[in-house]
């Protein structure tokens, strides 16, 4: 596939006069497009729900466009949970699928009739403690163990993850829940991540498809909803192809009325916690060439780093890279694009071939908008930047300010040292420099 960027180098450059570069951009016309594809890929499914997983893209904006196309949230912290309140998420709009689950977190959810997702046995009690008792509806995710594969390429090794009941556990936990008082349960299941195969989800669904109707016939739990959990990718390199979500699913319906509609089960309700599908080619970090230098290897830096978008350094993630207003010419050099970390490898791409970088030239860093801002941290104290929108009609609205000292010192505040520490911040402002001064002289 030819990977474009869904911004002009003019728009950028408009942009940039009022936020300055480093920033994450996001593409609300992609956004739409693709939201209303998934759901159209599972109409056949009456009652199906995509619960956009929010720790890939956690910001009100961007989610609010997803719930008017009927998209819940996928939240695995309270602060998520939090997030998910604050846009109207409340009931079965929330799925909390945690791990290490502090009890607190459990009650959270439940005070806003989010469904619990289980992922241990042992959260049975801990639920129970929490709650009182356990809700009427409950999920539990489930774990096979050993590897997954497609054809015979393994594509992942669930029995090395840490999510998830074994066989034998899920089904005591079901007879466990419904003899105290569980009434709807929910299966869910993470097999693999980035796909980018129309296959797994079918394979994936008559895993789970299988399995539900074992737990019904073994436990007569009333089975209600089966989710899928997330695992459908993105073509991160150009010459992968893009999942076809409409083929997606319809090889989901043929395993559904295969499995499920001979067993009585044709009612059940299938869900989605899709979070890089949904947002990852829909976003870009963008980012200006600032040094260059040329030793054993020709290097360009530029004004973001890890901070930005850290899943090349941790994983050694390839992210494609568009110089902007450069498209059309020939990718005839080769350079490390790096970060200003002191990591070696706080770098964006490696030997990559790009066109003929110079001092200002702006560039695209493709697929960053899943994992992208959300993964960010704050080494070397650098700063997290902005995130932007480009609306449908061509125009742009700021959707997170860039970070500023005072907030990287945030934590401080109950010190007294503070002020001395964002006395650069406050004498920004007129109106706070008497009370930065005041405070000064106390501490003098």
């Amino acid at each position: 596939m030819n990977k474009k960027p869904f911004v002009t180098l003019d728009k950028v450059r408009e942009i940039a006069k009022e936020y300055p570069t480093p920033f994450h951009l996001y593409d609300e016309k992609g956004i739409r497009a693709n939201a209303q594809a998934l759901k159209d890929a599972f109409a056949w499914n009456k009652g199906y729900k995509e619960y956009f997983a929010v720790k890939a893209t956690p910001n009100p904006f961007l989610i609010n466009i997803l719930r008017e196309y009927g998209c819940g949230c996928d939240c695995s912290s309270k602060t998520e949970l939090m997030m998910a309140r604050t846009i109207g998420a409340v009931g079965d709009d929330i799925m909390f699928s945690s791990n290490d689950t502090p009890i607190s977190e459990f009650k959270f959810c439940n005070d806003l009739g989010g469904i619990i997702n289980l992922d241990d046995i042992t959260h049975i009690e801990a639920v129970e403690k929490a709650c009182g008792k356990l809700p009427k509806k409950m999920s539990c995710r489930y774990n096979p163990g050993g590897v997954f594969k497609i054809s015979n390429d393994i594509m992942d090794n669930p029995g090395d993850a840490k999510y998830g009941m074994t066989t034998e556990q899920i089904f005591e936990a079901f007879k466990i829940m419904k003899s105290k008082g569980v009434e709807e349960f929910g299966i869910h299941a993470f097999l693999a991540s980035n796909t980018v195969t129309n296959d797994y989800y079918p394979m994936l669904a008559k895993v789970l498809f299988e399995l539900a109707v074992k737990l019904k016939n073994e436990t007569g739990a009333n089975i209600t909803f089966i989710n899928l959990s997330g695992g459908v990718g993105i073509p991160y390199r150009p010459d992968q192809e893009p999942n076809d979500i409409a083929k997606i699913g319809e090889g989901v319906h043929k395993v559904f009325d295969e499995v499920l509609v001979p067993a009585g089960m044709g009612n059940v309700k299938l869900c989605t916690e899709l979070g890089r599908f949904m947002m990852g080619p829909y976003g870009g970090l963008v980012t200006t060439a600032i040094n260059e230098k040329h030793t054993h290897k020709e290097y360009i830096g530029v004004d973001a780093c890890a901070v930005n978008l850290m899943r090349p350094a941790i994983y050694g993630a390839y992210h494609h890279i568009t110089v902007l207003g450069k498209e059309n010419e020939p990718c005839d050099h080769t350079y490390d694009v790096t970060g200003s970390l002191c990591e070696n490898c706080d770098k964006f791409a490696i030997d990559r071939k790009l066109p003929k970088i110079d001092m200002g030239d702006v560039l695209f860093i493709h697929d960053a908008g899943a994992h992208g801002f959300s993964m960010g941290y704050n080494y070397n104290g650098k700063l997290k930047s902005s995130e932007i929108l480009l609306k449908e009609d061509g125009s742009y609205q700021l959707i997170r300010r860039a970070e500023t000292p005072k907030d990287y010192f945030a934590t401080f505040d109950c010190f007294d040292f503070y002020e001395d520490l964002i006395k650069e911040e406050i004498v920004k402002s007129p109106k706070n420099l008497g009370i930065f001064l005041y405070y000064h002289a106390l501490m003098c």
